[in-house]
């Protein structure tokens, strides 16, 4: 396998961790498993609970879903990987007049 820092591991665990919440292009989370009103019904759309543990090949939230020290854990590293993501993009280029 290729070698990997403990950090660039982190990351491509909370990478992993997150993809289980983010919608696809239809809306789909695969933290809902086959529930359709998560994807199709705005009032269900955005609520994300986050499970004490995922299925391993569907990525199904399953086993308790209340509020815990889990939450928590999992919005430090949505906000963690938007700065990391946002650290990586090349500064925005300044638009300059054109004398006409």
């Amino acid at each position: 396998g290729k070698k990997k820092t403990l950090r660039q591991i982190a990351m491509d665990i909370c990478d992993r961790l997150l993809s289980l919440l983010l919608p696809d292009g239809d809306g789909y989370r695969p933290c809902f498993g086959d529930a359709k009103r998560y994807s199709d019904d705005p009032t269900w759309r955005n609520l994300l609970l986050f499970h004490e543990y995922f299925h391993a090949e569907t990525g199904e939230g399953l086993g308790a879903s209340h509020q815990t020290g889990w939450t928590a854990l999992i919005v430090r590293l949505v906000r963690e990987r938007r700065e990391k993501l946002e650290a990586m993009k090349p500064p925005a280029r300044r638009k300059t007049k054109t004398s006409t």
